[in-house]
């Protein structure tokens, strides 16, 4: 396994192409489990990531209605793609294309949830970035429910759901919203 690259400056570490990041968790979203790439990726070791809510990589500049919106898809029964940036222990970052879904048991009750997350294609950061930052921008001044409002609003403006909307920036279909 190839070791991920590190731009110094920015302290990003960009996934390689072929590395996917599995993780699992309880209902909850303590982790359960992580592959060798998470905890590589995360900078933390095993011992220290399992167990701990998977917002322990949660990024600043990460909008909170993104998670609103992950968790509303998830707790639903339904999956969810998105772009997350995510905070490594040693402070550095690393972006991702996820996809998480709940998991069940035998007897269908819901008991966790999977997610499989991999490298987003080039050119992503130019849609991705200015977004958020106006998401958080949102959030700041008019709290959660104006930046659901903006990404409903976007949504309505392409005539797509939140997951089409992703799929199709990942794919390269859609270069600016």
């Amino acid at each position: 396994m190839k070791k991920p690259s590190v731009t110094p400056i920015e302290k990003e570490v960009v996934l390689n192409e072929e590395d996917f990041i599995i993780s699992k968790t309880d209902l909850k979203s303590r982790i359960l489990y992580g592959n060798q790439i998470f905890i590589q990726m995360s900078g933390y070791s095993e011992d220290e990531i399992l167990g701990q809510p998977h917002n322990i990589l949660r990024h600043p500049d990460m909008p909170r209605c993104a998670f609103k919106v992950l968790y509303d898809h998830i707790q639903n029964g339904k999956e969810w793609f998105g772009f997350v940036k995510n905070l490594r222990k040693d402070g550095g970052y690393y972006w991702v294309f996820a996809n998480i879904s709940p998991t069940y048991d035998n007897n269908g009750n819901m008991i966790g949830y999977y997610s499989v997350r991999r490298k987003p294609r080039e050119g992503f950061k130019s849609i991705i970035e200015p977004l958020y930052k106006t998401l958080l921008n949102i959030e700041s001044s008019e709290g959660m429910e104006g930046s659901l409002k903006a990404v409903e609003d976007l949504l309505e403006k392409h005539n797509m759901t939140f997951n089409e909307v992703m799929l199709k920036i990942q794919k390269g279909i859609i270069n600016e919203l």
